[in-house]
């Protein structure tokens, strides 16, 4: 059973053939690239005296970058570096500079995303990135490497490296921009932003693919799996960077879970994506409820969470992200934060990890920055 409450992005842009109300967007489509491109070029990026790395999605919606950038500032830790964390603070009420405290913030000050950010290293927030970078460098704790979350559109910061993340199941949808579809700009503005994607999960495979009929995939009508298996392709053949195979898993012991009935439940962008993984490690899922990204949980919302568990003689399961939400809000949410549990995840790269690491390397050894597209002579 699902109780799923509208999410913020449309289901069509996952959609290739519903082209109609594309075509009625086409003239929003176009006004809102133009607004990106002039932002782009308007600017003059600061080169900060740190490297900075740069974790970013060419689509709106969960792709995993929260998982990546975690991934790096642990292997950047193990590399003998002191990174920090600069985030934007989606969904939180401070502007910043303001350095998380995981045990005395809230997600309403801060929002949910820099708090896990916080628990694995220091994190500021700052809708300044310019500040932000500024404010990290002066510290008096010698930070030695900016990890930019969610950057890659943001022309603020001169960036050594950027990791754009996609989601291989999803890919990016049916190819338009905002509000025609999922990318942030049009893929040729944003991939010499790019110097290596990460395919984060497993693409969709078809019965043709799997039959070796690739030839057709392009022209068959309305064939979603087969149309962004091919979009993928042509991605991989575009893009003149590496492009590493990586997927999340879940992380720790996970013997609670094991055959257990659940009722799951996710204000993520991609909620599907929480929802197998909960189902891939024997949780038996009763009903899954959706809600909207960065959803702020009511004491209605968990007062129904709540009834529907006990009815059931179910456990609650929900993000990381959704979980440091509940934390300290009101009587039925704070019962609901400690009736849930939260199941952890960590990205891991498929074909060992030589690539990132080398990516990772050459930017702290080499001394020499790489050039942005827009930072002029």
């Amino acid at each position: 059973m699902s109780c799923v409450v509208p999410l913020d992005e449309p289901a069509w842009w996952y959609d290739p053939g519903d082209a109609r109300i594309v075509r009625l967007l086409h003239p929003l489509e176009w006004l809102y690239t133009r607004q990106v491109v002039r932002r782009l070029e308007a600017r003059q990026p600061y080169r900060s005296r740190l490297p900075v790395i740069c974790v970013g999605n060419f689509t709106a919606g969960g792709t995993g970058k929260t998982p990546l950038t975690l991934h790096l500032v642990q292997r950047l830790a193990g590399m003998g570096e002191r990174p920090a964390i600069l985030t934007r603070g989606y969904g939180g009420r401070l502007k910043g500079p303001h350095w998380v405290d995981a045990r005395a913030d809230s997600a309403r000050e801060v929002g949910d995303e820099p708090l896990l950010l916080a628990r694995a290293a220091p994190t500021l927030i700052a809708r300044d990135r310019r500040a932000g970078a500024i404010a990290i460098e002066t510290a008096p704790e010698n930070y030695s490497v900016i990890v930019m979350d969610d950057g890659l559109q943001n022309p603020a910061l001169v960036k050594d490296l950027t990791l754009a993340v996609v989601d291989a199941r999803r890919g990016m949808g049916n190819g338009h921009v905002i509000p025609a579809g999922p990318l942030r700009a049009p893929l040729e503005v944003q991939l010499p932003l790019t110097d290596a994607i990460v395919l984060n999960g497993p693409p969709a495979v078809t019965s043709a693919e799997q039959s070796g009929q690739d030839e057709d995939i392009e022209t068959a009508p309305g064939r979603q799996g087969n149309n962004r298996a091919t979009r993928l392709a042509t991605l991989r053949r575009e893009f003149p960077g590496p492009v590493l195979a990586a997927r999340t898993q879940a992380a720790g012991d996970l013997s609670w879970l094991a055959g257990q009935p659940v009722i799951a439940f996710a204000g993520i962008a991609n909620p599907e994506r929480f929802f197998s993984l909960v189902e891939s490690c024997g949780g038996r899922i009763l009903e899954r409820h959706a809600f909207k990204d960065h959803h702020s949980f009511s004491e209605e919302d968990a007062r129904r969470l709540l009834e529907v568990a006990r009815a059931a003689g179910a456990l609650l399961v929900t993000t990381e992200k959704d979980h440091v939400r509940l934390c300290g809000a009101g009587t039925n949410v704070g019962e609901l934060a400690q009736r849930a549990r939260a199941l952890a995840i960590r990205l891991v790269f498929e074909d060992g990890d030589e690539r990132a690491q080398a990516l990772l390397a050459g930017v702290l050894s080499a001394g020499g920055y790489r050039a942005s597209p827009f930072a002029g002579p």
